[in-house]
């Protein structure tokens, strides 16, 4: 899969594609159709995506609360093992977020990307105060020589399928409800960070990682699918790992810290995508030391079973 940056900058083999329009935040069911009638519009032509960097909402609201489900890297990690061959991923400042619906199919869609269709939600708006309709869009393709699809909302039995349901999920303790609706684990992927090595003190030692810029699921303890990304140690394990500020240790930013079942070696510096399968317990702060390990001895007795059963 490559990647494009720039519209301004767009070789000649980056064009002519079919492409799929959004943020793709979490890469959910939803999207997934919209990708799969992109791929089926045009066989024969590249699978694209396009989407925006930072996320338009962060961009007008920088000071909001975190809300994002994966990171760029993770996304487009997603993105490429789903099939896709080019994701444009534009920056989204004043000048993009300035362009009139008409001006944005003009000078991105058509000149710039030189797409051959388009496929998008039915709520998708774009264009400067998200003016624009899917509607127009179709409209503005017929007159500029791209197709354009609408794809209808995916129901998933319990309501539609959106990144707003699956942080709903999350943020009540039940992925195993988000992973339903997104097609595979929520995962939470980055680079293992030092920490305080309290966990190495208590036979657990734990790989770490920030959690900046993201959504947070429910603090408490998980049984995860821990993946490592790169270096010595890549491959696939089990774990279970506590998400949140760590309270029996004063106030502390939030992270993820997991433990990796019968694990040996350093992965300091590499990237893990730790996949969140079930809902153990909330934080606790215990009233010895004693007590929190008899209580992670537990949890990872609960977490091997949990995870042998998959």
């Amino acid at each position: 899969m490559r990647i494009i940056r720039d519209h301004q900058f767009v070789s000649p083999e980056d064009t002519g594609a079919t492409i799929a329009i959004g943020n793709f935040d979490g890469v959910h069911k939803g999207h997934q159709a919209v990708m799969a009638q992109a791929r089926a519009a045009a066989p024969d032509a590249p699978l694209g995506i396009l989407t925006f960097e930072p996320h338009p909402r962060a961009y007008f609201a920088p000071q909001a609360p975190h809300f994002r489900l994966m990171g760029p890297e993770a996304r487009a990690s997603r993105l490429e093992k789903l099939g896709v061959d080019l994701l444009y991923e534009l920056p989204f400042n004043a000048q993009l977020s300035g362009l009139s619906p008409h001006d944005f199919a003009k000078n991105i869609l058509s000149d710039s990307l030189g797409i051959s269709h388009a496929v998008v939600g039915s709520d998708f708006c774009f264009g400067k105060g998200r003016a624009g309709t899917a509607d127009d869009l179709r409209g503005f393709g017929e007159d500029m020589g791209f197709g354009v699809s609408i794809a209808t909302l995916v129901d998933h039995g319990a309501g539609v399928i959106s990144s707003t349901a699956i942080r709903d999920a999350l943020a009540a303790g039940k992925p195993r409800d988000a992973a339903d609706m997104l097609g595979h684990w929520h995962r939470i992927e980055g680079i293992v960070i030092g920490g305080e090595q309290r966990g190495r003190t208590l036979g657990y030692p734990t790989a770490n990682m920030a959690l900046d810029g993201l959504h947070l699921p429910a603090f408490g303890v998980y049984a995860v699918l821990v993946d490592v990304l790169d270096g010595p140690h890549t491959g696939s394990y089990h774990g279970v790992a506590s998400l949140g500020v760590r309270p029996m240790f004063g106030e502390n930013k939030p992270n993820l810290e997991t433990f990796v079942f019968d694990f040996s070696g350093d992965l300091y510096g590499s990237t893990l995508s730790i996949g969140l399968v079930d809902y153990l317990r909330g934080e606790e702060k215990f009233d010895s030391l004693e007590a929190l390990i008899t209580q992670m001895d537990a949890d990872s007795t609960q977490s091997r079973s949990i995870l042998a059963s998959l």
